[in-house]
């Protein structure tokens, strides 16, 4: 079993499939990390519940962590969370840490990541980009994020939601070091 300690976090995006797609798949993938985190926020809750019509964010045996919980362990750096992945990433949530504005524990985890030169990937989940946006990228790509849009690629050929959503979930992953079995080009 791998030492890795990851963080994901779901905001009010659009897009719970992609959150559930990223969930699913690191539930089959547990070998490859030691511990997982989660926090949401209220609004994430809402739209997972609107688009994907359950609950069943809590019946993953991650522990959720209450998204004004500073206590939580990657709050700190000290806990030693090298991986974090925001998926689906709201503008808001992008443009927050991209200010340095720690006002949620996803935002306070976010800076963390970036403040220990960890791993951070945004699965940004908007259409079109703005200027504004588009500045929130690059000044999280200086300093040493990963944009990662919600963008699916179809090479693959993907026959359901699920399978377009794993395109971009499972390129996250592996942008996190985590080896999903996904379509490979070439292969």
């Amino acid at each position: 079993m791998s030492d890795k300690r990851i963080v994901v976090a779901i905001t009010g995006a659009s897009g719970a499939i992609y959150a559930r797609t990223l969930l699913d798949t690191l539930l089959v993938q547990r070998e490859q990390y030691a511990e997982l985190g989660m926090v949401m926020s209220d609004n994430a809750r809402q739209v997972w519940e609107y688009e994907l019509g359950d609950r069943g964010y809590e019946e993953y045996p991650f522990k959720l962590y209450d998204k004004s919980d500073f206590n939580a362990p990657f709050a700190s750096g000290s806990a030693q969370y090298d991986t974090m992945i925001i998926c689906p990433c709201s503008a808001g949530t992008m443009g927050r840490i991209a200010a340095g504005i720690s006002n949620d524990l996803t935002t306070r985890a976010a800076d963390v990541i970036l403040k220990e030169r960890r791993k951070l990937v945004l699965i940004v989940r908007e259409t079109p980009y703005n200027l504004i946006h588009i500045n929130n990228m690059k000044a999280i790509t200086e300093a040493g994020g990963i944009i990662c849009p919600a963008t699916p690629s179809f090479y693959s050929r993907p026959q359901t939601l699920t399978e377009v959503a794993a395109t971009v979930t499972d390129r996250a992953l592996d942008l996190c070091g985590i080896h999903a079995q996904s379509k490979r080009w070439g292969m």
